[in-house]
């Protein structure tokens, strides 16, 4: 049995104050005076919440005072999977749940690369969104329609959102570094009324207009009747096709008081998109009532965050965690956002964020934490991070040494929340717990209400072994469906083939002895030597650990009637792939991990290709090594790294 090692000491635990006054404890209050209970500690409460979800979900419903006529049935269909209804007679308006609170609280604060502007009260964000609300409405859009935008991650991208979520309509996204075919690739499927685009956005100290790209984006939605273009770097609207100006149409907008039209807990919120490196991206729909709750059980429970704290997640308007960022207004949070390099004018910047704006709870990547530590940065001797309670991290498993920098090299006294879920839920499967310790390596918790169990091939749940990460049951934030999917098909194939009437993830996971639980990876990269199935992320938590490489990516190449292990390695400057350095990078992974882990072959690369969002894509890289060619290159954030894959000569021996 391959089991990950574990410490037998937690790098950090909460106070027994801090687990008193947690929101945590105080829903497990709630739901012992409730129901007669002595539940004590989390797993009690979560093995509740799985057993009771009817009674649990009613409990957040009302724990998170959700605005909105609950109706009386909270749960029916429980047993089917997919096809279980939450809260079928419920009204009520996203919105308007996002938009409570004391109108002189600061709901967002805006930082561009160092460069910031004045705080935007809740007051003067619902001004604003009533007036671009009161646009839509003249605009004829309504109930249903699809609003696009195409911006970054700035106030007013969140304007248009909940203006379009007030009025009932559909959201969608994309970041304005994505290519025109990955925008129509996207949005031309959805067919959007509106579009909201900026004018150009900023990178690395670069000013990059994207005039030339809106207009053939605009040339390419037909269905586009109007289109409003943020001056992001004060060029404006400059002839395009139907556009006008947003500060123009919100200055011309009548200054009537906000409307919500509130509508079933099933109602379309929002249209995401899978990655799309397979082929067309899928178009995922989220429903309102299923994103809130959920939103609100991670962000108050998970997160324990409480009204005026501050709340940041280092992201984009094309990844999951931008709509997973936004809906901390609805605990009171001010939303601290970024739109930039994380790495510009410098490493610090984001830290030089964190004390300036005061945040609470900081979210980024796991990669960010690897570039800071390899940067030789340390954020504790540099910067004094007192307010600063919890990190998050998500896109890529935390490997074990990174939770040791964290506690090292950039704050003591910090809840270390690595989470994990996606885009498909729009939310987490496992996540942090304020009333937990955190061990070295390893995810906290299972989320409440959530079913995650990790299955062997024949479906039989295993604990300390690698498996399948499920969820065995139905929960709020499942998707509605898929766009254009009329019957199902799509998704029923996407989530719940492999098991049927069971969601199966496609994550490579490992629960470990404490009930935490570890990624290894996504499943359809894991490599196969041998018939033995190993996580990519295994190799890369310890060839990544080694200063002379920056960055690492595996593949299974199929060899001689079997798979042999391929690793391609970006070295950082002035470091070269000698004999001796894969000699390093082979003993590193055998004493690490294991024997099986070693690969065939060690390949020095300029680049490695990722997503839009910056995940590295195993599967592109697969495909161009075993000659065919990549679906939908439009996916891609570096599709010119490709090439360096091509026909090399290493791997023809």
């Amino acid at each position: 049995m391959n089991t990950t090692k574990t410490t037998e000491t937690p790098l950090w635990a909460p106070s027994a104050e801090a687990v008193a006054a947690s929101n945590m404890t105080a829903f497990m209050d709630l739901v012992n005076d409730r129901h007669g209970l002595s539940l004590s500690g989390y797993d009690a409460l979560h093995a509740w919440s799985i057993e009771n979800p009817a009674r649990f979900w009613d409990a957040v419903w009302d724990f998170t005072g959700v605005i909105g006529d609950k109706g009386g049935s909270i749960l029916i269909d429980a047993e089917r999977m997919p096809g279980a209804r939450f809260f079928p007679e419920a009204r009520l308006n996203f919105a308007e749940n996002l938009l409570r609170g004391e109108g002189a609280d600061t709901a967002l604060l805006f930082n561009n690369e160092g460069e910031t502007r004045a705080p935007v009260t809740r007051a003067a964000l619902t001004r604003d969104v009533a007036r671009f609300a009161a646009v839509l409405k003249s605009w004829g859009v309504g109930e249903g329609d699809r609003v696009a935008a195409f911006m970054p991650n700035c106030p007013e991208t969140i304007v248009a959102m909940l203006a379009t979520a007030s009025i009932g309509a559909v959201f969608s996204s994309c970041s304005p570094d994505f290519g025109v075919k990955g925008v129509l690739d996207r949005f031309g499927q959805i067919e959007p009324k509106v579009l909201v685009a900026c004018d150009g956005y900023r990178y690395a100290g670069k000013v990059l207009p994207a005039h030339d790209k809106l207009a053939e984006i605009i040339a390419g939605l037909p269905s586009l009747e109007h289109v409003a273009i943020v001056p992001f770097i004060g060029e404006g609207p400059k002839g395009l096709a139907r556009a006008q100006d947003w500060t123009s149409l919100l200055a011309a907008a009548p200054d009537d008081a906000l409307t919500f039209v509130r509508l079933p807990f099933s109602h379309p919120l929002y249209i995401m998109y899978s990655s799309g490196t397979t082929g067309i991206p899928k178009c995922i729909v989220h429903s309102a009532g299923g994103t809130l709750l959920q939103h609100l059980k991670e962000h108050r429970l998970h997160g324990d965050l409480k009204p005026g704290e501050t709340l940041f997640y280092f992201t984009t308007c094309g990844w999951m965690m931008w709509n997973w960022l936004v809906s901390g207004l609805a605990a009171g949070a001010t939303l601290a956002l970024y739109d930039g390099s994380p790495f510009h004018p410098s490493e610090r910047v984001l830290f030089d964020y964190i004390d300036s704006a005061r945040i609470d709870v900081f979210g980024t990547s796991a990669k960010f934490i690897d570039a800071v530590k390899k940067s030789g940065l340390v954020p504790r001797e540099t910067h004094s991070l007192s307010s600063m309670r919890m990190i998050l991290s998500t896109g890529s498993p935390l490997v074990p040494e990174s939770f040791d920098f964290v506690y090292d090299d950039i704050r003591r006294d910090v809840a270390l929340c690595s989470i994990s879920g996606g885009t498909d839920i729009v939310s987490c499967f496992v996540l942090g717990s304020p009333i937990l310790p955190v061990w070295r390596g390893e995810i906290q918790a299972k989320g409440l209400g959530m079913a995650v169990e990790v299955w062997d091939e024949e479906g039989r749940p295993v604990m300390r072994e690698k498996g399948e990460l499920v969820c065995t049951r139905p929960f709020p934030s499942m998707p509605v469906g898929f766009w254009n999917d009329p019957d199902g098909a799509k998704y029923r194939g996407a989530y719940f083939e492999r098991f049927p009437g069971v969601w199966c993830h496609g994550d490579f996971a490992e629960i470990t002895s404490h009930g935490g639980i570890v990624i290894h990876g996504r499943s359809d990269a894991t490599l196969n030597p041998g018939g033995v199935r190993i996580g990519t992320a295994e190799i890369y938590a310890q060839v990544e650990q080694l200063p002379e490489v920056q960055e690492a990516l595996a593949i299974g190449q199929d060899w001689q009637g079997d798979v042999r292990v391929v690793l391609f390695v970006v070295m950082r400057a002035g470091h070269a792939l000698d004999d001796a350095m894969q000699k390093r990078i082979r003993d590193r992974i055998r004493a690490g991990a294991s024997p099986r882990h070693v690969p065939a072959k060690i390949v020095a690369v300029a680049d490695i290709p990722r997503t839009k969002s910056g995940k590295i894509t195993e599967l592109a890289v697969r495909d161009i090594v075993h000659g065919r060619e990549v679906k939908n290159r439009e996916a891609l954030a570096n599709p010119e790294a490709l090439a360096l894959y091509r026909g090399l000569a290493e791997l023809a021996s």
